[in-house]
């Protein structure tokens, strides 16, 4: 029996030695792992854009003079030369107050004593004209008889040239004092009574703006009757089946662009992705204050949409998109993601994965984009890499890949 219970004893300290024993044995590190593959790699910078119509038509008043109440409406469509889009009347005149009023009120009464004056004039010269006459033709008579001299007849007829010249010009000074009473008499003038709810009495003289181009109204500046000057806004027109996306890039991100590259436009609010390209990278840039309060260098970018517009039915002016513009592409590139690496005396390392062991391996990479890494030398398509890799992680290191 002594034998046996030793035997027992025996059994459970190798047992707890050999637990032990286990417990202090270093154990595989729980890691993730990734794989180096080879495939088509995108380079590419996303920003929020807004679509716009590409030639959109500001329409303004070619003359002074009170704007009717607007013909057409946002979302009319029309024709070009033939859809009168504004109609301007000729402007009603001033309100005068009390002293102005009275001022012009006494310029009439003088206007219209000149005009008395004037005729008074014109009757005393052409008198003056008869008489002449009856001389001249009296002095005629008396000439051919020899009973006055011929010198007399002269100034007769000088007298009666004079006469006529006289008539003339009293004629004159009576039109001129009637112009001068007709101006006095329009700066009393009221302005007409409103009869037809535009601004102006009917049938009055108007100018008729036709649109300039085919398209959709897209913005109006003010529905009702209003004064306006030449180069007043009235309207907007442009044509939604010729959009564009504007979108704000960084400058650090604009200087990779150029005309021609390929974009893809999402979030538009439709179903599918609508293809576009770069149309212009404008020259300069501009200073937009992000939502931090940092100050950045922006550039506008123009993208022309390439697909039709059956393919984005219902895409508007100014309506929000998201673009994607493609930096650089290539079809055959070894890769990995991006979370495997870090440094190591100053340059690119990782540790790969062999036979349960993490294997640290420097290595040359080439362009980064959308998580991903080019591989230029150091790693084959196949291998395994370990993401996020823990600071305790060493080279020689047991490793397991983490279970879900």
């Amino acid at each position: 029996m002594g034998w046996v219970r030793k035997l027992g004893f025996g059994v459970v300290a190798a047992g707890l030695a050999g637990g032990l024993v286990w417990a202090m044995w270093p154990q595989p590190v729980a890691v993730d792992l990734g794989v180096v593959t080879r495939g088509p790699m995108q380079g590419s910078v996303s920003a929020e854009g807004i679509a716009l119509v590409r030639e959109p038509y500001t329409v303004t008043a070619t003359i002074a003079g009170s704007a009717a109440r607007m013909p057409v409406h946002v979302g009319d469509a029309v024709l070009r030369g033939q859809s009168v889009v504004a109609i301007i009347r000729p402007a009603d005149p001033a309100l005068l107050d009390a002293r102005s009023r009275l001022q012009a009120e006494a310029a009439l009464t003088e206007a219209e004593a000149a005009v008395r004056l004037a005729e008074a004039n014109l009757a005393r010269a052409q008198d003056a004209l008869a008489h002449a006459a009856v001389q001249l033709d009296r002095n005629r008579v008396l000439a051919e008889r020899g009973a006055i001299p011929g010198r007399t007849l002269e100034d007769t007829v000088q007298a009666h040239r004079s006469a006529v010249i006289a008539v003339a010009a009293a004629q004159s000074e009576v039109e001129l004092a009637l112009a001068a009473r007709d101006r006095m008499r329009a700066q009393l003038v009221a302005p007409a009574p409103r009869s037809d709810g535009n601004g102006a009495a009917p049938d009055s003289c108007c100018v008729q703006i036709l649109a300039p181009q085919d398209g959709t109204v897209l913005e109006v500046a003010e529905p009702s009757a209003r004064p306006v000057v030449p180069g007043t806004p009235l309207l907007v027109i442009g044509d939604l089946a010729d959009l564009e996306v504007e979108v704000e890039l960084l400058s650090s991100d604009a200087v990779r662009l150029a005309p021609g590259a390929r974009a893809e436009i999402s979030r538009w609010g439709g179903e599918g992705v609508l293809a576009a390209e770069v149309r212009r990278v404008d020259p300069a840039a501009f200073t937009r204050v992000s939502a931090l309060g940092i100050e950045e260098q922006r550039v506008r970018v123009r993208l022309a949409l390439l697909d039709p517009p059956e393919a984005r039915p219902g895409l508007g002016d100014r309506y929000r998109v998201f673009a994607r513009l493609i930096l650089w592409e290539a079809e055959e590139v070894v890769q990995l993601p991006q979370s495997a690496l870090f440094r190591s005396s100053g340059d690119w390392a990782v540790f790969v994965e062999a036979e349960g062991r993490a294997v640290l391996r420097g290595l040359r990479i080439g362009r980064q984009a959308d998580g991903r890494a080019e591989v230029l030398g150091g790693l084959d398509p196949g291998d395994r890499v370990v993401l996020f890799p823990p600071s305790t992680l060493a080279d020689g290191m047991a490793i397991a890949a983490r279970t879900p």
